[in-house]
């Protein structure tokens, strides 16, 4: 598996990681029991996988769980990211209630993932989402202590503003930014990219297969379990779904030619814009973690990646990425 280091820092992780969401409960019906997700994950270091991310919103909490239950064999072969920011109610509900990122809920919560992922330390620990009632200077401070105190290796954010990154990275460096990147959303392009460069970070690419619209595996025939989250977004509304079919099947018709899947056409497209660019597609099965991975033996041309930008651009994607209450807490 080719490495990849994340910006300027010396953080290096598989080209590829895996996104774990999706594997245990709480965001859509899960392909498995928990031992056979556990082998999964184990699996897939053993495929030269090393970036896990996960979330202490993923379940809640149960995600952190199996992440850790799953890599405490092979802790020191892998990179653990996790994510802050949520604020819960655990005396009654698990479920998020709200953003918080005050200093001392970060380290209150931090705590509380170090233990469901058994380990002493965070290897990337991402704000989940920005939090307009705290300042972004007291949010990188707080990560900043953790970091002196040895429980967390880098910082990162997700779903920010340029203004925030610039705010943050001045006072604890910013390892990684994880935003959503594909070819379908490519926004991150018109101000993230240019900046993270210049300040040397790195960038953590989620839903770089369209949450599976664009490798071909949702299509309009596709019945979301209740709580999937999919099941919300204008993107993937039935109507959406075929008015962005044409968008789909241009990208199979290109990797077609390429003799490859469009999944993994999709991520070599990633992997060919940055050399600081780390895709984490989720998946549940060994064999797509296997289809992800042979992407790396994919190397697109200049003039590949120019015409497989020119083919998407033709497209208007119909359907926003979030409900408008979730897309207020992005980019800011």
């Amino acid at each position: 598996m080719e490495k990849r280091k994340l910006g300027r820092s010396d953080l290096e992780v598989s080209a590829i990681g895996l996104g774990c969401m999706r594997s245990s409960a709480g965001h859509g019906a899960v392909a498995g029991t928990k031992q056979e997700m556990i082998a999964v994950l184990r699996g897939a270091v053993d495929r030269g996988i090393t970036l896990f991310d996960t979330a202490q919103v993923y379940g809640p909490f149960v995600n952190e769980e199996l992440v850790g239950e799953a890599l405490a064999p092979v802790r020191d072969k892998v990179a653990i990211s996790t994510k802050f920011g949520f604020q819960f109610d655990t005396t009654s509900d698990p479920h998020p209630t709200g953003l918080n990122s005050r200093p001392d809920y970060i380290k209150e919560t931090v705590e509380a993932s170090l233990k469901r992922l058994r380990t002493d330390r965070v290897d990337l620990l991402y704000q989940h989402r920005v939090d307009p009632a705290v300042p972004m200077e007291d949010v990188a401070g707080a990560v900043k202590e953790l970091i002196q105190q040895g429980k967390v290796k880098h910082f990162g954010l997700s779903e920010a503003g340029a203004q925030t990154i610039r705010r943050a990275h001045a006072v604890q460096p910013v390892t990684a930014l994880q935003n959503e990147y594909s070819l379908w959303w490519k926004r991150p392009e018109e101000e993230i990219l240019p900046l993270l460069e210049e300040l040397g970070i790195g960038f953590v690419a989620f839903s770089p297969l369209g949450k599976g619209y664009l490798a071909g595996t949702v299509t309009e025939d596709t019945t979301f379990d209740k709580e999937d989250n999919r099941s919300t977004f204008p993107r993937f509304t039935l109507e959406a779904r075929k008015a962005n079919r044409a968008l789909v099947d241009a990208i199979a018709s290109f990797a077609a030619r390429k003799n490859v899947t469009s999944a993994q056409l999709a991520l070599a497209w990633l992997l060919a814009k940055k050399p600081w660019i780390v895709p984490i597609p989720g998946t549940t099965k060994l064999e797509r973690i296997e289809e992800n991975i042979a992407a790396t033996a994919l190397e697109l041309t200049p003039s590949d990646v120019r015409e497989l930008d020119k083919l998407t651009s033709t497209f208007v994607v119909t359907g926003d990425r979030y409900p408008e209450e979730v897309e207020r807490m992005t980019n800011r």
